[in-house]
Order: structure tokens, then C-alpha cells, then sequence
């Protein structure tokens, strides 16, 4: 009998925005028919479904400005009340095991429909070679097929059911689970189908250093922090849920070995070839051969008592726990320290606690129903990076002047004024977090992370589309310097701009690198298209304001052009960090270059830059890159051109001034070509990537990028230098 998915009627869901705080997105199921009549599916909810939107065909465009314009016309269907665009945001695949384990061994249930929708996600993005890889493009690997064969086991799926069997053998074949990475070591641990020795150590004392500590946790990239600080509280306590007869026979379905057989303390440095990114490093090798004679020593009689540090360490890294969920209305940084948060608040409050309840009450921010079923996010949402790159592409492209588009242009005002972020966290200087006043989160102003693009991205969207006539002056010069203030203190010494934080410590950190699945995590290094979305934002805000930080913002200008300059590479391009790959970093550089005056016609860099993507322009018009580039650091081309990628290309060709208008109209002609009748854009392939090997989906940037290229492209080839 041929294994059907598990499914619920996708007309019964309806999605929630902003219900418990500004920007929040979660999904619902109405299991009663007159609910569903009352409260009807509307276009968003429809697209991403994958349901028939009946939204009505457009006009053929003959210009690229009539297909932005056909291109806006249709996503703004997708604008939720409060101005937003809801969207999703996954293809990570050690998302949802998380998830699934920590409500599990926390004696929790996710509503049967999310649950079957879990499954089908999961089953969905299984690859054609068996198993599933660390992201939905990646081939399988230990990491991916261990941890969502657990996630379906948990979630009810019998060890025999559908492709069960078929995915167990995989995982024998690639050699168990005593391979898997780290963060598969500890996951497995907390569940009761590995053993703490098995893993090497996690110790909660290194936050028991002194702060000159050249490697102490605070001067760690903030991701790799806040994941290692619960992470070392359950080591540290040793914590494993309860013992249940599917714990029991897990342990004899992932292992090619019995059980007890196994001999753990070999295991802390066997990781699968098939998931090494980075191996570890000798230095990181010693160190876990030294902290396991410490690790050792409470189990040897008399020692125990002689041994209070272990204690006051819990004590230090739980202190630090209970600050990030307090800084950010539990949903943490990620999915992955929300989880493991969820997991220490439980093991040391219990069910019934305030902290475990309030952690509960968020897990519905993370998960996204899609086509393909429910997936957990890489955050809560990527609301206002998607707004602030709309909001400026409407502006630039002269769409937000016609009247069928004002209405939405002031709902995205409306959005950004709520969403700015209007002091410091709570625990500031405790939590080690950098300030925040006057920022703008990557997705919402509860989660409260300030990222220097996305303060930099929103002032500019403010700033845009402030400068209209008809725009209100909601957010006044004050609110505006405060985000120039925190955008100042973000450049490194370099002139680069990082992530999050100032770079804190020497990259020799990565000697400590123990995620073997990411590459380049130790340290918030600094970024190109950070860097460009930094200077941008002080560019514009000077010539609102050219009385303020006059000094400082200049100087700050300057250094960044110099450190753009710095890391182009020989070939002329600039290596992408966040999307894919020298496409995107290019567009960005070129950006930062063209607001320093430097164009094709004065600058041999320039020229370099665009030589490099005029010479990958494929047969058809378009660009094509694929996540490889990110992972090998040589450009890898796609089989198929990519829209996203080619909006890129045209986007960076116009910032350079490139002469030869024939390359752009090719593309133009390209994109024009993929839209469909009512405006859109199908999806194609991944966008995003993090830490150089794993990948991630914006699904917006199909809309938000070809509009913009498009509406540009227009212009240029009119010889509107406007």
C-alpha cells in the first residue's frame, strides 16, 4: 500500500498578525466550519498556501516600469493589516527536531494539526538521495537525517511507516549516530539517546573568566554565545528527559552497534565526514582532552564536595539565560537558542512556571505554514528587512508617487514608526548586549537585536519615504539620531561594519569552533554589504541633517570606502556573507562605491567589479549562482538563471554606471519574461546563506528585488540619472 502524507486541509488555516506584540506573525487552525466562513482566507494566506488567489491578470508589460508596476500590483495583496509583508522564512533542516525534542522532554504537545503539518514539512524537504541535509539545497548528512528521523519518530510516525525503514538504513549506512555534530551530540543527549561523555566538553565555567580573557564567551559572535550559554547549562547539569520506551527504542534504531556497547568518550571526536565543514582544530582537540580529567572529577570519592566552581558556574550561565529571554520577551536571538532556552527554563522552574509559560507562548512565532507544510524559521520573521528594502524600491523607482500605491507606502510608514526601537535592553551591560536605542530589529522591535544593516536599511526606508509629498513626518530628526548614534558605534577599526557587535576578539577564536557544520562563527566579522548599508544610511541622513556628527560621519564614510576597497577581490569582485554570494556582495560594494563618486567612467575598480559580472552573464539574459560559491569561495554557476540574482546584477551594473546598456536590457527582458499574468514571480532557488555552508530562503526577495531592478532599469535606460 503506497504511504500517503500526512496533510490537514490547508482551507482551515489563518494567519495572525500582531496579536500579542508589533510585527508578530503565527498561524491558526479553525476546525469549525462557521469559524472559517466568519473569518475568510485572504490573499496572503492563500499564497502561501499555495492555494488559488484569484488574483486577476494584468496587462502584458511592454517596459521594465510596467512590469515593477505589474510586479507591486500583485505583492501588495500580501501586505498584512499593520503594513508589513508576511513571509516565510526557512530552509534550515535542524530547526524542527530542535523544536520537536524540547517539547518533548518538557512534557508538551504542539496541536495535532501542527503536528501533522510538522510532518509534512519534514517529509517534503526529504532529498531524492534518502535523507536530509544541514538545508533544504545541502545533500544528506548525519546532522540533517538523524535529527528529522528522531522529529518524526517523536512526532508519531512508527519505525516501519512510509519511508521510515528506508531512512533508517541511510543512517547505518553513513555509520549512526555516534557521528553526528555537536549540536546533534548534545540534542541527542538532552533525550536520553546519547550520553553526556559523549560530548566533548561544554563547560559552564568560561563564563566564570575574567572579561580580559582574550577568548572569554562575551567577545564571542552573539549567535555562537547565546547558544553555548544554554547549551553548557544542560551540560553542565547534565539534564536528560524522561526516560520513555521511545527514548529506549531509539537507542536501538540510529545506531549501528547496541547501545551499551558503545564506547562514549571515543565519541566526543567522531563527526561524520559527510557534515564536516570545519574540522576541529588541535587546540580545540587538547582542550576537550584536558576538560575531560576536570570533567572526571567529581565522579572520584572526596572531590565532589571540593568542587563548588561547577555550581557557581549554572548559577552564572542560568543568570544569563533568564537575561536574554527577559531582553527579549522570550523569543531569544534564533530557533535554536529558543529551544534550548525553553529546555533550562523547564529543567530549573518547572512546568508551571512563569518563565517556562511565557516560553511556551512563543514557539508559534517561529513556526510559518507554507505549501509544503509547517517549518520552524530562522527567526521570528524577516518583517523588517523585507519592508525596508520594498519601502526604498518604491521610492526609487517613482511607484510610491502613483496613487494605487500611497495607501501601502504609509502603512510601511506606519510599521517602520512602531517598529523602531526606543531604548537599550534590560540588561544591557549584564547580558553583554550592544545598545539599541534608535535601531531597527531584523524582524521585530520585541526581539530586540539590533543588526547594523537592518538599523541602516530602516533608517534609509524612513528617510525615503519621509521625502515624499504627501508622507507625514512621523519619525522626527531626534528618533532619526539615535539611530545615526548606534550606527556610529558599530564600525570596527578596519572601517568594516559587522553583524551585531563590534568584532570582539582575535579570529584566532575559530580555533575553538566546535559547530563543525558553520564556518567563520566565532567572531562577528565584518561585512561588505554591512558595511555598504551603513555608509549608505549616514549618506542619506547628511543631507537631511548635515549639522549633526558632520565630523564623525564623514570620517566614518571614509573608512568604510577604504575597508570596501580593502577586500575587493582580484577578479574584482566582493564575497557575500548573507546572500548568494559575489552577486549579492557586488551589488552592495558597488552601491557603496557609487555613493563615493566612483563609477565606471573614473574608477578601474568599478570596471573590474562589472567586468567580473558582465563576463558571468549566461545565454538567456540572467545570472545564476549557486550556494556552492558561499561554501568554496569561488563563484559557482547555476544551472538555470535565477530572477533574484539577475535584479541583482542589473541593480549593481546601474550603481556602477555601466555603459553598455545592451547587458541590462538582456536582463530586464529576462525577468519580464519569468513574470507570470498577475504580477509575480515563481520561486526559485535559495537566496540566503549564514556562516558559509548552510543556506536560507527569502522568499520576498523575488518581488522586492525584480521591482526594484526593474523600475531602476527603466530609468538608466531612459538616461534619467535620477
Amino acid at each position: 500500500m503506497d504511504f500517503e502524507f500526512p496533510s490537514t486541509d490547508l482551507k482551515g488555516w489563518r494567519l495572525k498578525v500582531g496579536e500579542d506584540s508589533h510585527g508578530q506573525q503565527k498561524w491558526v487552525y479553525l476546525r469549525d466550519e462557521k469559524q472559517r466562513e466568519e473569518w475568510p482566507q485572504d490573499v496572503t494566506e492563500k499564497y502561501w498556501l499555495g492555494l488559488e488567489t484569484g488574483s486577476p491578470e494584468l496587462p502584458e508589460a511592454t517596459t521594465p516600469l510596467e512590469a515593477a508596476r505589474n510586479g507591486y500590483k500583485f505583492y501588495k495583496q500580501l501586505q498584512s493589516h499593520d503594513g508589513h509583508f508576511s513571509t516565510e522564512y526557512g530552509g534550515p533542516l535542524f530547526l524542527i527536531p530542535g523544536l520537536v525534542i524540547a517539547m518533548n522532554v518538557c512534557g508538551q504537545k504542539l496541536l495535532p494539526e501542527q503536528e501533522t503539518e510538522l510532518k509534512r514539512y519534514i517529509l517534503n524537504k526529504r532529498r531524492k538521495e534518502g535523507g536530509w541535509g544541514l538545508h533544504t539545497a545541502a545533500p544528506p548528512t548525519v546532522f540533517g537525517t538523524v535529527m528529522n528521523y528522531v522529529a518524526l519518530r517523536i512526532l508519531g510516525m512508527g519505525p516501519d511507516e512510509g519511508p521510515m525503514t528506508e531512512i533508517r538504513a541511510l543512517i547505518h549506512e553513513m555509520g549512526g549516530a555516534t557521528g553526528i555534530p555537536t549540536w546533534g551530540k548534545v540534542w541527542l543527549s538532552v533525550l536520553g539517546v546519547y550520553e553526556w561523555e559523549g560530548v566533548g566538553s561544554i563547560t559552564p565555567e568560561l563564563w566564570l573568566l575574567p572579561d580580559w580573557v582574550p577568548f572569554a564567551p562575551w567577545r564571542w559572535w552573539i549567535h555562537v554565545r547565546q547558544t553555548f550559554t544554554p547549551m553548557s547549562y544542560l551540560y553542565g547539569t547534565r539534564f536528560v528527559g524522561p526516560f520513555t520506551p521511545l527514548v529506549f527504542t531509539l537507542r536501538q534504531e540510529i545506531y549501528t552497534q547496541p547501545y551499551e556497547s558503545i564506547k562514549w568518550s571515543a565519541q566526543r571526536t567522531n563527526i561524520s565526514p559527510y557534515d564536516v565543514y570545519s574540522p576541529h582544530h588541535p587546540v580545540l582537540d587538547l582542550a576537550h582532552g584536558l576538560l575531560s580529567y576536570y570533567e572526571a572529577m567529581p565522579e572520584l570519592p572526596g572531590f565532589s564536595s571540593c568542587l563548588p566552581l561547577r555550581r557557581h558556574a549554572v548559577k552564572r550561565v542560568y543568570e544569563l539565560v533568564r537575561y536574554e529571554d527577559e531582553n527579549t520577551g522570550y523569543q531569544t536571538i534564533g530557533p535554536v537558542s529558543k529551544a534550548f532556552n525553553m529546555v533550562c527554563r523547564y529543567a530549573k522552574e518547572g512546568p508551571d512556571s512563569h518563565a517556562f509559560k511565557a516560553h511556551l507562548s512563543r514557539v508559534d512565532d517561529f513556526l510559518w505554514l507554507s505549501k509544503g507544510g509547517l517549518m520552524m524559521m530562522g527567526t521570528n520573521g524577516s518583517q523588517l528587512w523585507d519592508l525596508s528594502f520594498m519601502a526604498q524600491a518604491l521610492v526609487e523607482t517613482s511607484l510610491a508617487d502613483e496613487p494605487e500605491f500611497k495607501k501601502s507606502t504609509l502603512k510601511m510608514l506606519d510599521w517602520l514608526d512602531k517598529a523602531q526601537i526606543r531604548q537599550d535592553p534590560k540588561w544591557y551591560h549584564e547580558n553583554f548586549r550592544h545598545r539599541t536605542k534608535g535601531a531597527w530589529a531584523f524582524s521585530t522591535p520585541e526581539q530586540s537585536y539590533v543588526v547594523s544593516d537592518c538599523v541602516s536599511e530602516g533608517l534609509k526606508a524612513v528617510i525615503a519615504i519621509q521625502s515624499l509629498s504627501y508622507a507625514p513626518k512621523t519619525l522626527d530628526l531626534g528618533r532619526m539620531r539615535d539611530a545615526i548614534d548606534t550606527i556610529l558605534s558599530m564600525q570596527n577599526p578596519s572601517g568594516g561594519f559587522a553583524s551585531y557587535e563590534l568584532q570582539r576578539g582575535s579570529t584566532k577564536m575559530e580555533y575553538l569552533n566546535a559547530a563543525e557544520v558553520f564556518g567563520n562563527i566565532m567572531v562577528d566579522y565584518e561585512y561588505p554589504e554591512c558595511t555598504t548599508s551603513a555608509l549608505s544610511a549616514l549618506k542619506h541622513f547628511g543631507k537631511l541633517d548635515p549639522t549633526y556628527r558632520t565630523q564623525d560621519i564623514q570620517i566614518t564614510v571614509d573608512k568604510a570606502i577604504k575597508y570596501i576597497h580593502d577586500v575587493q577581490r582580484p577578479d574584482g569582485s566582493w564575497y557575500g556573507s548573507w546572500g548568494i554570494c559575489f552577486t549579492y556582495a557586488t551589488m552592495f560594494a558597488l552601491e557603496s562605491l557609487g555613493i563615493a563618486g566612483e563609477t565606471c567612467a573614473n574608477s578601474e575598480r568599478v570596471r573590474r567589479a562589472c567586468s567580473f559580472l558582465v563576463d558571468r552573464q549566461m545565454e538567456d539574459g540572467g545570472w545564476g549562482e549557486t550556494y556552492m560559491s558561499c561554501v568554496s569561495m569561488e563563484y559557482a554557476q547555476h544551472e538555470q538563471s535565477q530572477v533574484v540574482q539577475t535584479a541583482w546584477a542589473v541593480l549593481a551594473l546601474i550603481y556602477g554606471r555601466y555603459d553598455d546598456k545592451s547587458v541590462i536590457e538582456r536582463a530586464c527582458r529576462l525577468i519580464m519574461k519569468r513574470q507570470k499574468a498577475d504580477g509575480r514571480w515563481e520561486q526559485e532557488d535559495t537566496e540566503g546563506i549564514f556562516n558559509k555552508n548552510c543556506a536560507i530562503d527569502y522568499p520576498a526577495f523575488k518581488f522586492i528585488f525584480c521591482i526594484w531592478a526593474l523600475g531602476r532599469a527603466d530609468k538608466y535606460l531612459r538616461n534619467d540619472a535620477n
